[in-house]
């Protein structure tokens, strides 16, 4: 006999056998309470581990909450709070409130970025889009900070069914990793350390730079200098700055490399500036605006990693990027497949208006 519950879940029915699966012993994981969280995240967090584990399976029968009161020395209310989230979640289901089974329509990601930008956002809307409705990604971002990285890392390490990660650093990767399946662990975006035996998708900062200013060298000989505005506070791989000042010794430009765009700083007419932070590319446009100057004919501007509102800004503004949209669609496929992937995107400039 199979049931049907009343609700829905991500758009279909979930149907859970009362025949086939029987109730698993759930203290096959030892959960030995902290004050680290409330009992009810860490019960919560405990299942979902189970669950990712294989010790749950789809249509198992959780103990009841009077079983999991006694076994575990916690009030029914704390059993109660904990079923109730995970079944807001569609982690379980439950039949008449009393019976409670593992759902069969939920896998967990996590998708763990640096920081907010447009870009990321079109990375994680491609990937949200690229996957059935059944996958929930929980988002994270930890603004480069070593100590919340290593924090998310071993709270959601075995939660998950995939992980889906911007490390802190491009030169190491951070030792919290460990402790991932590198079977379920993507790596994006930074990459300069061996990772041979990681699945991966990123953009290399150095060669792929030096390449993608070499496409555009003769469009580059109408300007007087080259600056490259690399803002002091962004996480970009500082290893940019070497090969941009190669390309220029190279090719005989005259070029600079700015801390960052101040009150003090000026726009000069025959400059041309590669800038990384988009605060500084308004401020750019601004002072541009203020000294009377004209975007292209007066001064150039290329922008590194590609933003929708570039297409309308000042007429266009140019930008080297690889595509986000296409990392977001090959991390849905590695999460689909289960088949390892390393691949670095290519590194291409978009042409607008801005030069």
């Amino acid at each position: 006999m199979k049931i049907i519950s009343q609700g829905r879940f991500c758009g279909y029915f979930c149907i859970i056998s009362t025949v086939q699966h029987s109730t698993p012993y759930i203290g096959a994981m030892s959960l030995h309470f902290t004050n680290r969280n409330s009992k009810v995240q860490q019960l919560v967090d405990y299942i979902q581990k189970l669950i990712a584990s294989s010790e749950l399976k789809y249509g198992d029968k959780l103990p009841s909450i009077n079983q999991l009161s006694k076994e575990f020395h916690i009030s029914r209310d704390t059993v109660f709070k904990a079923f109730s989230d995970l079944k807001n979640r569609g982690i379980i289901e439950s039949v008449h409130g009393k019976n409670y089974y593992v759902s069969s329509v939920n896998k967990n990601i996590l998708l763990l970025l640096d920081e907010y930008t447009p870009f990321k956002e079109v990375l994680y809307n491609t990937l949200r889009h690229n996957l059935p409705g059944n996958y929930h990604i929980d988002l994270w971002f930890h603004q480069y900070n070593k100590q919340l990285f290593n924090q998310i890392i071993d709270h959601a390490a075995g939660m998950y069914n995939h992980y889906i990660v911007m490390n802190y650093h491009n030169e190491m990767i951070a030792d919290s990793m460990k402790k991932l399946d590198k079977k379920r662990l993507l790596l994006l975006d930074f990459g300069k350390f061996d990772k041979d035996d990681f699945s991966y998708l990123c953009q290399d900062f150095d060669e792929a730079l030096y390449q993608a200013l070499e496409s555009i060298k003769e469009r580059l000989r109408n300007f007087r200098k080259l600056y490259f505005v690399f803002n002091r506070s962004q996480k970009h791989p500082t290893s940019s700055k070497e090969y941009f000042s190669q390309f220029c010794i190279d090719n005989n430009f005259d070029f600079e490399i700015l801390d960052e765009v101040n009150e003090e700083s000026t726009i000069s007419s025959g400059s041309f500036y590669l800038v990384i932070k988009q605060e500084d590319i308004v401020k750019i446009i601004h002072k541009g605006r203020k000294e009377k100057l004209l975007l292209k004919q007066d001064y150039g501007l290329l922008a590194y990693n590609e933003n929708p509102f570039f297409e309308v800004i000042d007429g266009g503004i140019s930008s080297i990027s690889i595509d986000f949209r296409r990392m977001g669609e090959l991390a849905a496929a590695f999460v689909l497949s289960g088949e390892p992937i390393q691949a670095y995107l290519p590194t291409t400039i978009t042409e607008r208006n801005s030069y």
